[in-house]
């Protein structure tokens, strides 16, 4: 399943990212990721959550992101929920490639895994290739 959480930036997309880790790390049965670029949240993080920088694995683009991703959850079937803390400062701008890059996640992880990403952009900005995914 794949959720996300839009806004402009400053709008509390982290707060709601940070509770919804938070929230997981006391519900969850399994493997919690959070994806970020710059190593920001180390100590907001709960420390059973693996905290991984796009940067140390020089991840740029919506293909390098999707494959990444495929490469973790192929090789950690106990990975339940990711969370991804600005997408956009990962992939790009390029908000087609973004609902194309949701889409193939969506179909790699249908029900059993969880993906939540914070998009800093405006719902009304997007297509509804990635509109869908809000909620």
């Amino acid at each position: 399943m794949i959720q996300i959480i839009t806004g402009k930036k400053g709008s509390g997309k982290t707060k709601i990212l940070l509770a919804m880790i938070d929230d997981a790390v006391k519900a969850s049965n399994g493997d919690i990721i959070c994806i970020e670029k710059c190593m920001k949240l180390t100590y907001s993080i709960n420390h059973k959550v693996r905290l991984v920088d796009a940067d140390r694995y020089n991840i740029s683009g919506f293909d390098m992101f999707y494959g990444f991703v495929a490469g973790v959850l192929a090789g950690n079937y106990d990975i339940k929920e990711v969370f991804v803390d600005g997408i956009l400062k990962i992939g790009g701008r390029d908000y087609e490639a973004l609902g194309n890059m949701l889409e193939k996640l969506s179909a790699l992880t249908g029900e059993e895994t969880t993906i939540v990403f914070t998009v800093s952009a405006n719902e009304s900005d997007m297509p509804q290739s990635v509109t869908k995914f809000i909620g």
